[in-house]
């Protein structure tokens, strides 16, 4: 006789996939999976700090929508609480940009991306806070210092860090983020969960003035593969792909940090060289391959992050001396760099394709780097510090991830294990164009070889229903790195 499920009493710290399918089957209303969530946000997310705003009522009248569909079998996020980054438009609220000043009227439409979470039959729990013009790897703002679930001290890095934070502490199975310079991966890499940025126009991006001149993509942080495979499937409008275990890989390994004078620290290092020995027992093969990173290539990045910001105030209409201090001094350098010709669309063509000739010339499928140089800096009020402060904290922590947004391929952070300090570890994965499903899969091999915490410890805060919560999942290979 058939053993009967048993099913969870609360639906907090269930998996995007897990709830999909028990909605489906008729085991669980949608109406009551958005409420558990609901009452989790309310008793944890004041310490967090990780939305902007959430929308109790009018998330409970969508899932019962969802639940009054005769045909749920093709929604494959039926019932599935989700969170938007506060940037994307979605009807009935402001898009608030991380800033009152550039916050703009209600929407009265969803942002594409939304449509199709919607049309998977996701429902949105709120939109998550990012930093100002989401120029920065952390996230505060006068009203609200965003804290990593797994020490309230760091920060869940940026620009998707309400969205890491609300994943992390279990506030949503999955959470929306883009990606201009890494502001899906940092935040992933902070907080321990998958964070895939898929490559240039895989998914709709059409965001501020000009998707920072292509460099943006959408995404979602998840904290098991299974439903980052879902996620991306969904955003990219396309059925969810049934993940296959790669063959044996040619993997590149390398340290070289894109930044002069940065380097990785111990725990990174050993991160990578943990990850090394995962490849190497799933049947893959690593070699070092340093990509050059020309100086040059970090000017123009620059160059490009002081525009962006400058093009999307222009488009808003809003008066530099509305914004923060250390946007201002960015949105001026970007008026510069702008006027002096430093911006331009060949120079990031001639990465794109030198970036992809490196696979090729080293003979491998993917490149294996440090996901973070450093652990996640403090939690703090980095909205009223200076530029200058706010500048040399992100590039020295965090400067693995944006040479791949101006080459437009599709890279992956995967957690790996921990710090001696406890916090997660995690590493960077790139592939060349079309290999978001080859990024996923070889994260899949990781996490069945070396399960992570699902979430922060001590979090979700419910009782003992929940199958899989972080208390029943180890860290990852060997617990701590770098110990």
């Amino acid at each position: 006789m058939a053993v009967p499920d048993i099913l969870p009493t609360t639906w907090v710290g269930t998996t995007a996939k897990q709830i999909a399918r028990a909605v489906r089957r008729g085991d669980v209303s949608a109406t009551q999976v958005v409420a558990d969530h609901l009452d989790h946000v309310a008793r944890v997310d004041a310490e967090l700090g990780a939305f902007r705003a959430v929308r109790a009522g009018e998330a409970i009248t969508e899932a019962e929508k969802v639940d009054e569909q005769e045909e749920l079998a093709n929604l494959p996020l039926a019932g599935v609480p989700v969170a938007v980054k506060e940037n994307t438009p979605v009807a009935g609220l402001p898009t608030w940009n991380g800033s009152a000043a550039m916050r703009t009227e209600v929407a009265e439409a969803d942002h594409e991306v939304v449509r199709r979470l919607r049309g998977a039959g996701a429902v949105i729990l709120g939109v998550t806070r990012m930093p100002e013009l989401g120029l920065w790897a952390l996230t505060d703002d006068d009203t609200a210092v965003t804290r990593n679930p797994w020490d309230p001290a760091r920060t869940p890095g940026g620009s998707s860090g309400g969205a890491a934070a609300a994943v992390a502490a279990g506030l949503v199975p999955m959470a929306h983020g883009n990606d201009g310079l890494g502001s899906i991966r940092i935040p992933a890499a902070c907080c321990g969960l998958v964070g895939l940025k898929p490559g240039r126009g895989v998914v709709p991006c059409q965001l501020g003035a000009d998707d920072w001149f292509g460099l943006t993509e959408h995404g979602m942080l998840t904290s098991t593969v299974a439903d980052a495979v879902v996620g991306f499937s969904v955003l990219a409008g396309r059925r969810p792909d049934k993940l296959v275990p790669p063959e044996r890989l040619r993997v590149g390994v390398s340290l070289r940090s894109p930044v002069r004078g940065v380097s990785p620290d111990a725990p990174s290092r050993d991160a990578v060289a943990a990850a090394g020995r995962l490849l190497a027992a799933a049947g893959h093969d690593t070699v070092p391959a340093d990509p050059v990173y020309p100086t040059r290539l970090g000017l123009q990045g620059i160059a490009t992050w002081f525009a962006s910001a400058a093009a999307d105030v222009r488009a808003a209409g809003v008066a530099p001396r509305q914004l923060q201090r250390r946007s201002r001094r960015h949105v001026t350098l970007g008026e510069w760099a702008q006027r002096r010709g430093y911006v331009r669309e060949a120079d990031r063509a001639a990465w794109r394709e030198r970036s992809v000739q490196f696979f090729a010339d080293n003979s491998v499928d993917l490149l294996l780097t440090p996901a973070l140089a450093g652990p996640p800096p403090e939690a703090a009020g980095w909205s009223g510090r200076s530029w200058l402060a706010n500048m040399s904290t992100n590039i020295r922590y965090a400067p693995y991830a944006a040479p791949w947004n101006i080459a437009g391929l599709p890279s992956i952070v995967v957690p790996v294990g921990r710090r001696p300090d406890g916090l997660p570890v995690g590493v960077q994965f790139v592939g060349p164009p079309g290999s978001e499903l080859l990024l996923l899969g070889v994260a899949g091999q990781f996490e069945m070889q070396a399960p992570w915490a699902r979430h922060a410890p001590g979090y979700p805060r419910v009782g003992t229903g929940s199958p899989a919560t972080s208390a029943q999942i180890p860290p990852g290979p060997g617990g701590t790195i770098g110990a």
